[in-house]
């Protein structure tokens, strides 16, 4: 390492010692014959003191230039500390300077914590984006979320499974497929690995977990949706009911908001959100939620979906009335479930979403798993399960009881951290218009 220090994590212990630090020129300010040169890292930001033939030398140095400095940390006189810096009670007396990088200008975009610039240039520009305090906390944030999401499932004793992402065309639903030629033949980009994880708890694995690229090919121009977004999907063999999976989900969650509450304050006090531990996760029926809805003005007929209006009222309620965050909606109507969703009594499925904060987040269910039940189903949806010869298989030779869940990392992030847009919670998304950089 060039370095020997973070900048942002210099404080008075180090003071008198000798430190080699690197980073961007966050601000360089010339007084006279001496100057002062704000350098950022990761970590934050100290302020370097330059002596007269530094100045001389480098006065004209240009914001977000990278350079390596060498000097001695040096504690600054109660009277000069900087209270608005995490290095503020010490400053560095710089010995030598070398410039690694300059950067050219103007920049493209503003870099300051409280820009004007509009999302889509910021996209444009996002390696520069990202390193805004609040844009690298978000993506911190989310690391700690994928982290926290292997160490829970692999604690439960779920398997790692890396499944496919070319895939027969037809698999799933047509309408939303990413069409491309695979040798002459007609492929499809993975619209999730369903298939696959029923698969392998067929296999004898039992309880896997997978974290990976999920792509859909729906023209939605909303704050909510991406053309691929990042999954994170689990099956389990051997339940009783689709109760089973939302005690795992409520697990989950109980353990990732825990650890990000633990492991990331700084983030989370840089973007001004408290996050709440998770209890007894309420959970409501289809049918209650639709008469909660009635009584908040919003009508929905009885085999209806949720849509973003009511998803976002039924979070205000089950705050009003639970003190929570979330809320596990089941037995969703059977004309809006996949086929291979269980059907529970009358029109219903054995199955759930869980809305986070007004949206939801999650999609879970106990799986058909008798194949003459399954063969039904398909029927019904007007699915001709024989040319899927793959999947049907995976029910003619000891399939247990299962189910499953799948949910969006980028989805959960923007929820998590009360973004207004899913774009802000991936480095570089795509949408319909958006395929650079």
């Amino acid at each position: 390492m060039l370095k020997t220090h973070a900048c942002g994590k210099l404080s008075k212990k180090e003071d008198g010692k000798k430190v080699v630090l690197c980073g961007w020129v966050d601000s360089l300010r010339v007084q006279g014959k001496i100057g002062f040169l704000l350098l950022r890292d990761r970590e934050g930001i100290v302020q370097c003191f330059l002596n007269k033939s530094l100045v001389e030398k480098f006065g004209d140095l240009s914001s977000e230039s990278v350079v390596l400095v060498s000097g001695e940390v040096k504690k600054r006189p109660e009277n000069q500390i900087r209270a608005e810096m995490k290095t503020g009670e010490i400053e560095v007396s710089v010995a030598s300077m070398e410039v690694l990088n300059a950067s050219e200008v103007p920049l493209p975009i503003e870099i300051e914590e409280e820009t004007t610039t509009h999302i889509d240039k910021r996209l444009d520009n996002r390696f520069l984006d990202v390193r805004r305090a609040r844009i690298s906390a978000i993506f911190r944030v989310r690391a700690e979320i994928y982290r926290a999401s292997v160490e829970y499932f692999s604690s439960e004793g779920f398997v790692s499974i890396q499944t496919p992402k070319l895939t027969a065309s037809g698999v799933e639903s047509g309408a939303e497929e990413f069409k491309l030629d695979y040798f002459g033949r007609e492929a499809a980009l993975a619209q999730s690995p369903q298939v696959y994880k029923q698969m392998m708890v067929a296999s004898g694995l039992e309880k896997v977990f997978e974290i990976g690229t999920v792509f859909r090919a729906e023209k939605s121009h909303t704050t909510r949706h991406l053309t691929e977004f990042t999954g994170i999907d689990m099956e389990m063999g051997f339940i009783s009911s689709e109760e089973d999976v939302m005690k795992v989900v409520e697990g989950y969650m109980k353990a990732m908001i825990g650890a990000v509450k633990k492991n990331c304050q700084e983030e989370l006090e840089l973007l001004g959100v408290k996050l709440n531990d998770v209890k007894k996760i309420p959970r409501l029926t289809m049918a209650e939620a639709k008469k909660v809805l009635s009584s908040r003005g919003k009508k929905l007929k009885v085999d209806d979906d949720l849509d973003a209006e009511a998803e976002k009222k039924l979070g205000v309620y089950v705050r009003e009335k639970y003190k929570s965050d979330f809320v596990l909606v089941t037995d969703y109507p059977w004309l809006v479930r996949p086929f291979y969703h269980m059907k529970s009594k009358g029109k219903g499925t054995k199955s759930f979403d869980l809305i986070y904060n007004g949206v939801e987040i999650a999609t879970g269910a106990q799986r058909e798993h008798r194949l003459a039940e399954l063969e039904k189903q398909c029927k019904e949806k007007k699915i001709d399960l024989k040319k899927m010869d793959f999947y049907r298989n995976i029910f003619r030779f000891g399939c247990p009881p299962h189910g499953g869940v799948g949910l969006g990392l980028d989805r959960m992030t923007e929820q998590l951290l009360l973004l207004d847009n899913v774009r802000e919670a991936i480095l570089l998304p795509r949408d319909p218009e958006r395929l650079t950089p």
